[in-house]
Formats: structure tokens, sequence, C-alpha cells
């Protein structure tokens, strides 16, 4: 009874709640939904930035319920599959090519793809794959394509990291901050995580604003 008991909790999970994800499968969740999102192209739906986010607020025992995580558990899972995702997106890209991409019917990885390849012509290998940590559904597609385009292996692991850590250690800690200084805080929690989304775009938002500012700069001194 227990077994089947604990299947059909199992079952009952809506992978697309971060909060039901953390309740389920915990630390281990983190780190397979991670590697699935950065980089599995079937992983592009999963709730990355909403999900690191609550994993802190749950390390600051401020889930409103008796589901809490060890904070350096959570911080190392969420790198660990982050960076481990990412670098595995970047080989089947390279193996693959544009493949995979190419039999997907999905018209949103299709945009993604497309995000992806603006990022990377705009601003080049190291701030597009940076910049794609903080973007959803990008940061899915832009590895594979990195991949696929032969962006050298060396320079490739190097930014990945540098924006990996950015993105899961930022968002960790900022929940955990948040947590645990306000109390009651997963009363706010949906409207918390629409902002925290928000906010991770605003690294790509600058930089479109400044490349436009330095366009028309050019263009006026012409």
């Amino acid at each position: 009874m227990a077994a089947s008991a604990a299947s059909a909790t199992t079952l009952a999970v809506n992978l697309l709640d971060a909060h039901s994800l953390l309740a389920a499968f915990g630390v281990v969740g983190i780190a397979v939904v991670m590697f699935a999102e950065t980089g599995l192209l079937v992983g592009f739906f999963l709730p990355g930035d909403s999900l690191l986010f609550t994993a802190g607020l749950l390390c600051a025992g401020s889930a409103g319920d008796a589901t809490t995580l060890s904070l350096p558990l959570v911080l190392a899972a969420s790198v660990a599959g982050a960076l481990a995702g990412a670098q595995c997106g970047y080989l089947i890209g390279r193996r693959a090519g544009g493949a995979l991409l190419g039999r997907s019917r999905s018209k949103r990885l299709h945009e993604g793809a497309e995000r992806a390849e603006e990022l990377l012509e705009r601003y080049g290998h190291a701030k597009a794959i940076v910049l794609a940590r903080f973007v959803p559904v990008v940061r899915t597609v832009l590895n594979p394509l990195a991949g696929a385009l032969n962006i050298p292996a060396r320079v490739f692991t190097l930014w990945q990291v540098v924006g990996g850590l950015a993105w899961t250690v930022g968002l960790v800690l900022a929940g955990y901050a948040l947590g645990s200084s306000v109390p009651n805080v997963d009363r706010y929690l949906l409207p918390l995580v629409a902002v925290i989304v928000a906010v991770s775009l605003l690294p790509l938002a600058i930089e479109l604003l400044r490349s436009r500012r330095t366009g028309k700069q050019q263009n006026g001194s012409v």
C-alpha cells in the first residue's frame, strides 16, 4: 500500500510547478531538471528560473510546509546539473548538427533558436553564451547550436561555466535571502517568481539597449 501511494504521488507531480517538483524529488530533482533544461531539447518547457528561486526559499524554511532543503546541497545540485547539461547539449550539437532541432515541430523551440542565433551574431560567443543562461528556451537551444556551429570547445566551456554559476547561484541565493528576511513569504510565491523571471531577462534587455544606442551613435557619426 505504501509503495502504491508513493508511486501515485510521483505520477501526480506537476512538471511545470517548481514546488511540486521539489516536494516530490528534492535535491535530486533539481539536478535532473537543470540537466534536462540546459542539455536536452525536450527539456525546454521545464521551470528552471522558478525552480532555483523556490529551492532557495525552501532552504530558508519559507515554503509554508515541512519541506526544507540544505543550501549547500541545493547549490551543488544546481551547479552540477546546469554545467553538465550545457556541456552535454554542446556535444550533442557537435555530433548531430542541426538535425535534432530541424525535426522538432515546436514553434517555441524554433523561436528560441532564432533568438539564440541573434545573440551569437550580435554579441559574439562569450557574451551570448553567458546571456543565454538568463533567457528561458534560449538557454536550452543555444548549447547544441553552439556545438553545431563549431564554436571552440574551450571558449564554450569557459563561458558556459561563468554563465551557469551566475544564473544558478544567483537565483538560489536570491530566494534564500528573501526567505530568510521576509516572514511568510510563501504567500507571495507566484508574483515573486514572475518578478524573478522578469529580472533574469534584465541582462539581455540592457545589452539590447546598449547595442541600439551604439548603432544610433555610429549611424549619426557617418
